[in-house]
């Protein structure tokens, strides 16, 4: 195992000072190699550092602009900043550059989704999803986009797919609520929210859900 691989072993143990040291000293030896900037900003980026991030994957850009993760790298500090014009940006050349991995298609959907840009964030959901068929996170986030962009049908089976990799999965339970009301199944509805509200007892949108659906059968 070398350095860069020690680094890295050490930074999912969450020894970040071990990390730094290893990393720093793989850079030493290897000034001209891209990988050791990247994995630096990477261990940056996981401290919050997000200055100090930007310069060190900008470096490994210099060294080779045709390295995609460094892209990526940068574009999840800007992302982390709320700049998702700027993460846009990069993410798109991540993939330009080659990076086909459920992760950056992700990102890429997220920025187009914090603005607003419902429709531009569909195909790139939709490639996260069927590279990364058992990430929850990634099958809710394009079930929503789904159910956002009026396509209520392929939504619940996203849903139903993400309570298959997570049956306590509360949020899941409300969209298919939500479904059922578009589709003026009350009752289903109000099954769907007690199961939100059984998997999350503070879940408030299943709650209010809840409520209204059952003073409307109460005719109040």
């Amino acid at each position: 195992m070398n350095k860069l691989e020690k680094a890295i072993e050490h930074m999912q143990n969450q020894q970040f000072e071990e990390a730094t040291k290893l990393f720093t000293e793989a850079i030493e030896e290897n000034p001209k190699e891209p990988v050791g900037y990247i994995n630096f900003g990477n261990l940056l980026v996981h401290l919050s550092e997000f200055e100090r991030a930007e310069r060190f994957y900008n470096k490994a850009i210099d060294l080779d602009e045709q390295s995609a993760t460094a892209y990526y790298g940068l574009g999840n500090v800007y992302y982390e900043q709320e700049n998702y014009t700027k993460a846009q940006n990069q993410f798109l050349q991540a993939v330009e550059k080659g990076l086909d991995e459920a992760d950056v298609y992700f990102m890429l959907g997220m920025t187009f989704v914090h603005q607003e840009y419902i429709k531009l964030a569909l195909p790139y959901l939709l490639r996260a999803a069927e590279l990364a068929p058992d990430d929850v996170d990634v099958q809710f986030q394009y079930g929503l986009c789904l159910a956002q962009n009026g396509q209520i049908e392929a939504a619940e089976e996203t849903m139903k797919t993400v309570l298959q990799l997570e049956e306590n999965h509360s949020d899941a339970y409300y969209n298919l609520g939500v479904a059922a009301l578009h589709k003026e199944d009350a009752a289903m509805a109000l099954e769907y929210f007690n199961k939100a509200l059984e998997c999350n007892e503070e879940h408030m949108l299943a709650a209010h859900g809840k409520a209204q659906i059952e003073q409307a059968l109460n005719g109040e």
